[in-house]
Order: C-alpha cells, then sequence, then structure tokens
C-alpha cells in the first residue's frame, strides 16, 4: 500500500528535497506541496493524503493552526500529521501535539529517519524525536493545561493505566505486549480501548493524557 504524502514548508528548496526523498521510497508518493498553512489545510482537502509533513513556521497560518484544522475537519479523520521543527529553538511543539499532531521530528534528521517516521505515523503509531523530547516534557508539564476531550485516566482499569503508562514511554504493540505477559492483539485492543474512553484521536494524545495527568514525569521516560 502507497504512503500518499502531502508536503508543507515555505522554502521551495527544503519541499523539493523532501520530494525527492518521499518520492525515492517505494512505498511512497508524494500527492500535494504547500507553501502556507493556509495552503495546506486546502491541499488536504482536496487530494486527501495519508499524511501532511508540515513545517511550523510558515507565513499566512503556522503549522500548528493547520495541523488544529486539518484534525477538527471530520472529512479528514485519516489524514496524519507529522511535524517539523528546529532543535533547540521552536518553542510551540507541545501546541502541535495538542493540535493534533502525531508526531515531530527535528529537520536535521537523516533521510532514512524520516521516511522512517513517515511509515510509524501512517500506521497509527505516535513518534517523537529522541532528542528533544525530555526537554519537550518538561515544557509541557508547566506550560498551561488543555485537556483531551473525553475522561481522565480515572475511567480506565487498572490494566489500562499500565498500558497508557506504556504508551507514554514510546512503546509500539509489541514491546508493551512483552512487557505485561500478553499478546500483541491483547495490546492493540486495550490501546483502542484507551483511546475510545479518552476521546484521543491516536497515540499522541494518548500521551499528552499520561503527562497531563501525572502518570509519567521525564524522570521515569
Amino acid at each position: 500500500m502507497t504512503i500518499r504524502v502531502l508536503l508543507a514548508d515555505d522554502q521551495t528548496l527544503v519541499r523539493a528535497a523532501f520530494a525527492m526523498l518521499v518520492e525515492s521510497a517505494r512505498d511512497m508518493e508524494v500527492v500535494g506541496e504547500a507553501g502556507s498553512g493556509r495552503e495546506a489545510v486546502g491541499a488536504a482537502r482536496e487530494v486527501r493524503p495519508d499524511l501532511v509533513v508540515m513545517d511550523i513556521r510558515m507565513p499566512d497560518l503556522d503549522g500548528i493552526e493547520a495541523t488544529r484544522l486539518i484534525a477538527a475537519d471530520e472529512d479528514l479523520a485519516g489524514v496524519r500529521v507529522l511535524v517539523l521543527t528546529t532543535y533547540d529553538t521552536d518553542e510551540n511543539i507541545v501546541e502541535a501535539l495538542r493540535a493534533g499532531a502525531s508526531g515531530f521530528l527535528v529537520k536535521d534528521t537523516r533521510p532514512a529517519e524520516l521516511l522512517d517516521a513517515i511509515r510509524t505515523v501512517a500506521a497509527g503509531e505516535a513518534l517523537l524525536s529522541p532528542g528533544p523530547t525530555a526537554r519537550l516534557i518538561e515544557r509541557f508539564l508547566r506550560s498551561p493545561s488543555v485537556p483531551v476531550p473525553g475522561g481522565g485516566p480515572e475511567c480506565l482499569s487498572d490494566r489500562e493505566r499500565e498500558v497508557l503508562a506504556l504508551v507514554a514511554r514510546g512503546l509500539n504493540n509489541t514491546e508493551i505486549a512483552e512487557a505485561l505477559g500478553l499478546s500483541p492483539l491483547t495490546a492493540k485492543t486495550h490501546v483502542s480501548r484507551i483511546m475510545g474512553k479518552l476521546g484521543a484521536r491516536d497515540r499522541a494524545q494518548l500521551v499528552i493524557v499520561a503527562y497531563e495527568s501525572g502518570m509519567v514525569t521525564p524522570g521515569t521516560m
């Protein structure tokens, strides 16, 4: 199955480089490009990509607001957003995750890692770039709380709380299954039920709930 990718970045050369990289992968194709946040939203509604690679800092409408509009559009429920940020300079990545992004990467990520990230996010997994994750979470805990719609962790069973904590630490379904002595299918079922109870659209929002509730802290990463 081919992953259909929309590229949103205000720098033409950057988009061209990303387009060449994406097109070099046999399981991906570029179905559109956008030079601003507003163009990204319009293009997403027009071509219905599987995933948008979204730069945060763009004219007209920034990547955060563009992500929020895409995530709020019921017709684009299956569209994932992978945000790109500049290491140590971008203070908005938490807001991007709250807006509905399924993950983020720093712009100096190696080409192979970007392709792997696209595959991961397109498959419905949350992805946090390893380098700035601890710093991001610390900033997140100091920022104003904007809870995800739905219930809080108190509505979960003890097993579901264990699963949520492991999701927040970045474990995939297979790793969660191994950690808790479950089958991968059972772990996947638990994750799906947790998302339903918490009103979360994907695993990235489960991470937000876990940190906002204090279930997981930077020191336990």
